[in-house]
């Protein structure tokens, strides 16, 4: 009867802890990296402040968080700008003799 089955995600266990790639981690240890420095830097603050030394981190976890049919945000957001940025003539290469010519 050939039935199949095939795991939903079978890229997952080459991810680190199933979800994140070493770009992925990068970009959330700098966002982290950079919010505990600026927590070092300015010691007392108000409440406008304190969101913008938490922003670096908050950024970074946005960009890493999955998303349906996409691997995170981040690659989400680089296949939007690559749509938009490249071109939108497409040109006509068939298999036909002609090739689109006469």
């Amino acid at each position: 009867m050939n039935n199949f089955l095939i795991p939903a995600n079978t890229k997952k266990s080459k991810l680190i802890l199933g979800f994140f790639t070493p770009i992925d981690l990068v970009v959330f240890g700098v966002g982290c990296t950079l919010t505990i420095a600026m927590l070092f830097v300015f010691q007392s603050m108000t409440l406008q402040m304190a969101l913008l030394v938490l922003l670096p981190a908050i950024i970074a976890a946005f960009l890493v968080a999955p998303v349906p049919n996409y691997h995170n945000v981040m690659q989400l957001l680089t296949n939007i700008i690559l749509f938009i940025i490249n071109r939108k003539r497409y040109y006509w290469k068939g298999w036909c003799i002609y090739d689109g010519k006469k």
